[in-house]
């Protein structure tokens, strides 16, 4: 054995035993993960995200994966040659559309993502368990209503976007018989979701990992995204802040854009139960490991 592979090995020794205290926090604990963004797209990010789910699995967190997958359904839509109409950005979820997206979300991305967290504790039989919030009445959702100001006569219009959803209701019980299985699985969930009607919606992804995350009551949700976290008015990174703080970052215009939606679902979240909720640059290897084992963390953690 070389001196420099003798050295590696006492390095990784000396990293693990660093972490002892962090392993001990999130012992038995649930952690809900929000995965999306470019970071779901490419073959070689998400097998190293499989991975990492697995190994918090091995070292005792219970973690929950929640996936998204707009790029992928826009993808499949233009494949099948179905045209979107959208309404202040928001795609209109027509019935063809919602038929694409369901069969993208529910059926190509989740199975995908479950077998690569199969494939990656093959070893110690760590099993990825595909489901959507149709499965065991997981998510009760109902259609979502917006409205916007007519601009020449600043009327509220109500806008329709079709089969787009938001939860109503959470049901549990089958994840935490998943996560408190005596086998390791590790549950993914697709973000479809049905009103009581029987009727299926689509719902934003970031939406359903906070409220299945309040209703598991998780000690952390993970979002992994495409930037390294919320930013400050120069541009710097935050490193934490609270529920207020975050409050105020949306009243003062600091948070632009799909920063604000993402903001807001921690916020829900925090308030319904999880003790803190991490915003995080999924593409980064190991994000969550730096996260939740190393004194640093990664991105931004939001408490109450």
């Amino acid at each position: 054995m070389t001196e420099v592979a003798e050295e590696a090995g006492w390095a990784t020794a000396k990293t693990l035993a660093e972490a002892l205290p962090y392993i001990q926090i999130y012992d038995r604990e649930t952690v809900v993960i929000k995965y999306g963004g470019h970071a779901m797209g490419q073959e070689d990010v998400a097998k190293v995200f499989a991975a990492d789910a697995v190994l918090l699995k091995l070292l005792g967190v219970h973690p929950v994966v929640v996936h998204g997958g707009g790029p992928q359904i826009s993808r499949m839509l233009d494949k099948a040659g179905v045209k979107s109409t959208f309404v202040d950005g928001l795609r209109v979820t027509d019935e063809a559309t919602m038929e694409v997206a369901e069969m993208v979300l529910s059926g190509a991305i989740n199975k995908e993502i479950a077998n690569w967290i199969t494939q990656a504790g093959a070893e110690a039989d760590v099993r990825g368990v595909g489901l959507s919030g149709k499965d065991a009445r997981l998510i009760t959702a109902e259609k979502v209503t917006r409205t916007k100001k007519d601009p020449d006569s600043n009327i509220e219009q109500v806008v329709d976007l079709g089969f787009v959803g938001e939860p109503t209701k959470v049901d549990p019980q089958l994840i935490e018989a998943l996560i408190r299985s005596e086998l390791d699985y590790i549950p993914v969930v697709a973000p479809i979701g049905v009103s009581s009607q029987g009727e299926t919606f689509n719902i934003n992804a970031d939406t359903v990992a906070g409220a299945l995350a309040g209703a598991l009551k998780a000690k952390r949700m993970l979002m992994l995204t495409d930037i390294k976290g919320v930013l400050d008015g120069e541009g710097e990174l935050i490193r934490e802040m609270t529920v207020d703080q975050a409050r105020e970052l949306i009243a003062t215009g600091v948070a632009t854009g799909g920063m604000i939606p993402k903001l807001e679902n921690a916020i829900h979240a925090i308030e319904a139960g999880v003790e803190a909720v991490v915003i995080l640059d999924g593409r980064r290897p190991h994000a969550m490991l730096v996260e939740l084992f190393s004194e640093h963390g990664a991105g931004t953690l939001i408490s109450r």
